[in-house]
C-alpha cells in the first residue's frame, strides 16, 4: 500500500525565532484531502559525555513549557553553517565547560514526528577536560555528574522523563557493556 502524503499547499501561520508553523493541505495515499500542522524545527544535538570514571554529565534547567526544572544531557539546537558535531561539541563546552573527544553517532532520533520535522542528532563521547560552563544569555543551568549505571536506573525508573536523554543514556550504556566504547 501506498503510504505517501502529497503536499498541495502550505501556510505560514507562525514565523517565531526558533519555530516556523504551516497549515499544509495535503492529499492522503486514498486521493481524498486532509490538513496537517507542521511544527518546522532546525533540528538539535545532544551529547553523552563521559569521564574517565564512567559518570555522565547532566544539567538541570527549567523548561518552560513543562514548569519544571528537567534533568537532562547536555543539548542545543543546530546552528546555520555548523554541522552536528559541530554544535554538539559548542554544546557541550558552553553547557558543562568539558571538552570531549572520541566523539561517536548514536545516531537520530525524531521527539515527535505527528506534528514537528525536528531531528535530534545523538553522540557520546569521552570527557577531555573539564572547566567551566559558559551558556548562553538567558540560560541558567546546574551541571551534574551521575554515573552511567545510575543514570541508566533512572531512565528505567521514570525519573528522567526527556526523550533525547533516555535514548542517548541507553544507546551509551548498550555500546559501553558491548565493547564498542
Amino acid at each position: 500500500m501506498e503510504l505517501t502524503e502529497k503536499t498541495l499547499s502550505s501556510k505560514s501561520v507562525f514565523d517565531g525565532r526558533i519555530l516556523h508553523i504551516t497549515l499544509d493541505e495535503i492529499e492522503l495515499p486514498d486521493g481524498k484531502k486532509s490538513k496537517r500542522e507542521v511544527v518546522n524545527h532546525p533540528g538539535g544535538v545532544t551529547v553523552a559525555a563521559l569521564d574517565e570514571d564512567n559518570n555522565l554529565l547532566f544539567v538541570r534547567q527549567f523548561r518552560y513549557p513543562y514548569k519544571e526544572v528537567v534533568l537532562e544531557l547536555p543539548a542545543g539546537k543546530l546552528e546555520k553553517g555548523s554541522t552536528p558535531l559541530e554544535n554538539g561539541k559548542r554544546e557541550l563546552m558552553e553547557e558543562t565547560g568539558a571538552e570531549g573527544y572520541s566523539y561517536i553517532s548514536l545516531g537520530q532520533l525524531y521527539p515527535s514526528p505527528g506534528y514537528t520535522s525536528e531531528i535530534i542528532h545523538l553522540y557520546a563521547c569521552k570527557v577531555k577536560s573539564q572547566g567551566n560552563a559558559n551558556p548562553d544569555d538567558g540560560e541558567f543551568l546546574n551541571v551534574e555528574k551521575i554515573p552511567l549505571d545510575k543514570a541508566v536506573e533512572m531512565v528505567l525508573n521514570n525519573q528522567i522523563p526527556d526523550a533525547k536523554t533516555q535514548v542517548a543514556v541507553l544507546k551509551t550504556a548498550m555500546l559501553i557493556k558491548s565493547g564498542k566504547i
